[in-house]
């Protein structure tokens, strides 16, 4: 069994910044690609951005240019840094990943429970 866990969210000021850090556990083979995710209040989730094993990131037109996105393997831990954060950044964030758990099958995809962020002065 995997599991995806999130950590890092909060309260946080308008114009700072927040580093949310995603951790998969249990039986894992192998990691692949990792992705961000976001849902605020009444409207669709929406992907902030991904990253391959190799550590290509790419990004979201909503947070292009203020967010990072970096991985370690072999910790299998995904983490995700907003910078300049906006009202507008207010959501639950989710951690999802494709993860190899069998050597007998191919990967599966899998959510973490979600950390809420919340901006605000």
């Amino acid at each position: 069994q995997v599991q995806l866990e999130e950590f890092g969210g909060g309260l946080v000021q308008p114009g700072g910044s927040l580093r949310l850090s995603c951790a998969a556990s249990g039986n894992i083979v192998r990691v692949f690609t990792m992705s961000w995710y976001r849902q605020a209040p009444g409207k669709q989730r929406e992907l902030i951005g991904l990253i391959t094993v190799g550590g290509n990131a790419n990004y979201g037109a909503s947070v292009k240019g203020r967010a990072t996105i970096s991985r370690v393997n072999a910790n299998n831990t995904v983490y995700l840094q907003i910078n300049n954060l906006k009202f507008e950044d207010t959501a639950v964030y989710y951690c999802n990943a494709d993860i190899k758990d069998s050597i007998l099958t191919g990967s599966s995809n899998y959510w973490g429970q979600g950390t809420q962020v919340t901006v605000s002065s």
